[in-house]
């Protein structure tokens, strides 16, 4: 049962009422076309001092509260710059917008400490800093991804990275696996939505059936993950960490990307996600590889008796149990699709949906934007 009362998707959908804050910038006004071009509802911009005017047909306001009194807006997205983001940020909240994205990168921490406390006391939620946003396929799109390497589906992306979250989706895409909702949480060290809490929305929304999860190197983000996943979660996830060659105390990227101390490791959270049983990727295409993998084993847990057979007698030991007894898919790229667990499975609990293992790109088939880069 989803709590939030959009359907089919994650925080953003059809009933999305966008503010651009930012939107006379050259970055705002670029990303207020592609927006539009998606089919977002855009319904309006703020810039301080230049109310009145438009961009790209919308109208522009002189403060957010305005701009939702006037166009019943619900979510904003920030493309300010760093020494003016934190102000635009404070402003969406006292304005009781529902969704507050944040673009921007370079915020300092330590305010970041002070508005973190201070969303968690309001009713909005803060997606960000330093972040590319979120995308529901074919609904909507609050952010800067590239909107044509999406497609509606069943799994659930989140990510620290932007650009590496967009070169799985493609490599989910090409094999024809669509995306429920793709969210970057953002690459700082303080943001507003972590992991945990997209884990959660996820799990509660009927339309995702897996969940892949990116992380990368600094702070300890991944490892909290993935016991709560280990714990909580009925629903698959796959895991990649990059930085595996990171070299300490250089920041990689992100201002949260750094290893300090001997701490934030990529093999340490590699290692969290294996005792945790949940299935580790090298690679952007392995991730593919594993979910197409993952999402062709149908286990019925209303049928399932807990007997273990299946995670017993498998002979790539892809099956582990839960504390549940329930079998969950802890290695799919170990799955040769040998049946095995589908005919000695008492219960008749387990099914097995052989795949394609071409991909299309090995045939030849590259899209638009694979031709471009």
């Amino acid at each position: 049962m989803i709590k939030d009362k959009r359907s089919m998707n994650i925080l953003v959908g059809a009933d999305t009422r966008l503010i651009i804050q930012g939107i006379t910038g050259r970055e705002g006004r670029f990303h207020a076309r592609q927006m539009l071009d998606y089919g977002t509802k855009v319904v309006a911009g703020v810039t301080p001092g230049k109310g009145g005017g438009s961009v790209e047909g919308i109208p522009v306001y002189n403060t957010i509260r305005e701009a939702k009194e006037n166009e019943g807006a619900n979510t904003s997205i920030i493309f300010v710059p760093a020494k003016w983001a934190l102000d635009a940020i404070y402003e969406a909240i006292d304005a009781k917008i529902d969704l507050i994205v944040c673009v921007t990168e370079g915020i300092p921490v330590l305010d970041m400490v002070e508005v973190y406390s201070y969303i968690k006391r309001s009713g909005s939620r803060l997606v960000g800093p330093n972040c590319p946003g979120i995308i529901s396929p074919g609904r909507a799109k609050v952010g800067i991804m590239p909107g044509n390497i999406f497609q509606p589906g069943g799994v659930g992306v989140v990510s620290r990275s932007g650009a590496l979250s967009y070169e799985i989706v493609y490599e989910l895409t090409l094999r024809g696996i669509g995306q429920s909702t793709c969210l970057g949480i953002g690459g700082d060290p303080v943001v507003g939505t972590s992991f945990i809490d997209t884990l959660k929305l996820f799990e509660e929304d009927r339309d995702t059936e897996a969940i892949v999860l990116v992380g990368e190197i600094g702070g300890s983000e991944e490892e909290n993950a993935a016991e709560f996943i280990a714990k909580q979660m009925k629903k698959p996830v796959v895991g990649y960490i990059a930085g595996k060659i990171a070299l300490p105390e250089r920041r990689m990227g992100h201002a949260g990307a750094i290893i300090s101390e001997g701490k934030g490791t990529a093999e340490a959270k590699i290692n969290a996600f294996r005792r945790a049983d949940i299935p580790i990727a090298d690679t952007p295409a392995e991730v593919a590889r594993m979910v197409a993998l993952l999402l062709s084993i149908h286990i019925n847990e209303a049928w399932c008796k807990g007997c273990g057979i299946c995670v017993e007698f498998c002979p790539n030991k892809v099956l582990s149990l839960r504390d549940d007894l329930k079998p969950r898919v802890a290695n799919p790229g170990r799955c040769i699709q040998c049946g095995l667990c589908e005919a000695l499975c008492p219960d008749f609990a387990i099914s097995i949906e052989k795949i394609d293992e071409m991909v299309r790109v090995g045939r030849g088939e590259r899209s638009e934007w694979g031709r471009q880069g």
